[in-house]
């Protein structure tokens, strides 16, 4: 048995993050003016992304995308990484492509997520990226539409749609 298939061996991974923006700060800004603010690092990103390893690359008017690293920390018992990582990076880039067009003083809140995984991700699968864009936005009520594709080679790993509600700030 080698190292790397010793069902024994102990693995660990550190992550750490800056607190949250607190939600009395974030009512200053709209989502596209928070989102542009994580990008060029002046607010700390969500502890989320840390955790998981994805990280916001883009954020635009209707538009956002993230990439992520999948990798063993994520498997499930099956040997490949959980759908529930792909779902997440799905939910942050869709809300966060509804959050550019929350105005200032309002959040938005997942409502409805729609996952379809059209190929598996494995530990050694690479980077993959995922890009979000609104298809309506309401007073009280948006959709987007996201795909999860390969970073370099563009391949379908997964698309969503979401509906979220848009809510006066707490």
């Amino acid at each position: 048995m080698t190292a790397t298939t010793n069902p024994h061996e102990i693995r660990s991974r550190t992550h750490t993050w800056r607190p949250p923006l607190p939600w009395n700060e974030a009512g200053d800004l709209t989502g596209l003016e928070m989102l542009q603010k994580i990008l060029k690092e002046e607010i700390p990103e969500p502890p989320i992304g840390g955790t998981l390893g994805f990280r916001l690359v883009e954020a635009g008017e209707g538009a956002a995308a993230f990439e992520g690293d999948p990798g063993e920390h994520l498997l499930n018992p099956m040997g490949t990484v959980h759908g529930g990582f792909v779902a997440t990076l799905l939910d942050s880039a869709l809300g966060s492509a509804i959050a550019t067009v929350v105005p200032r003083g309002r959040v938005y809140t997942t409502m409805q997520l729609n996952v379809h995984m059209v190929r598996p991700v494995l530990a050694d699968t690479p980077r993959l990226r995922c890009e979000a864009a609104t298809v309506h936005v309401g007073r009280t009520m948006a959709t987007a539409e996201g795909r999860v594709i390969g970073a370099a080679d563009g391949k379908l790993y997964a698309h969503a749609t979401t509906t979220c509600a848009i809510l006066a700030l707490p």
